[in-house]
């Protein structure tokens, strides 16, 4: 069965089971590994995305669910030229991470919030509490978060 949906700004018809998580026709299905897998279970932030502009864990949702969304992954926050989007370039410029293997999820969440207008350091943490890293790179992070809410 096709099911058609707006990937990163391109029109797309995914031929899948639609009742697969979005997670896995993200990665199988376009190619997408920017979306990370993680816990499955919606816990841990690895595999977020945007969905119609919020920040939706992909391992929840069906791909029948995300027909007809606009779906925006990590790699669609990059520029027309390459050059990484605004949440991306903090955390490189940062070195905020380690393994990398959370920050899709925490750029995506982040992205979502500040595109909400969200600018309260207190509430930036609070929502980024659902993702998690293991390799310690919180503090790297939360400069990133700091340098963003620094620049309007």
């Amino acid at each position: 069965m096709s099911i058609g949906l707006t990937v990163n700004g391109v029109a797309c018809l995914v031929d899948a089971d639609p009742g697969q998580p979005l997670v896995y026709a993200l990665r199988n299905e376009l190619d997408l590994k920017g979306v990370r897998f993680g816990c499955g279970d919606g816990d841990c932030g690895a595999c977020a995305v945007l969905i119609d502009a919020e920040d939706r864990q992909a391992c929840q949702m069906t791909l029948a669910e995300a027909e007809g969304k606009s779906v925006t992954t990590v790699e669609g926050l990059v520029g027309p030229d390459g050059a990484p989007g605004r949440v991306q370039q903090a955390l490189i410029e940062r070195r905020a991470g380690q393994c990398g293997y959370c920050l899709s999820g925490i750029v995506m969440r982040l992205e979502a919030m500040l595109r909400r207008g969200e600018r309260d350091r207190a509430k930036i943490i609070e929502g980024l509490a659902a993702n998690l890293c293991r390799c310690g790179a919180h503090a790297r992070i939360l400069r990133a978060v700091d340098d963003l809410l620094a620049t309007p």
